[in-house]
């Protein structure tokens, strides 16, 4: 394991080790669970971001699918007579 050192502002130093004495964890455990938690939400955001990038180009391209058929998909969901996705 790497050592980073981290300046941390004193409204946030206090909540911190109130919250690691709460649950009986160390500082660094909790400060790597933010990190982790933090980077998996931003990796999570950029594939969003990605897939509108890509869905914004498919209906400049004219590729879309007509309301009537995905209404219809949806309301289908959870019968036994469930409907596969409209395409393209």
């Amino acid at each position: 394991m790497s050592v980073t050192s981290v300046s941390i502002s004193e409204d946030i130093e206090a909540p911190l080790e109130n919250l690691a004495k709460r649950l009986d964890r160390s500082k660094d455990y909790i400060i790597n669970q933010a990190i982790r938690e933090y980077i998996a939400r931003q990796l999570m955001e950029e594939g969003r971001w990605e897939d509108t990038l890509k869905a914004f180009s498919s209906a400049q391209e004219g590729r879309l699918i007509e309301e009537a058929g995905v209404a219809e998909w949806l309301q289908s969901w959870g019968s036994d007579s469930e409907l596969t996705p409209p395409a393209v």
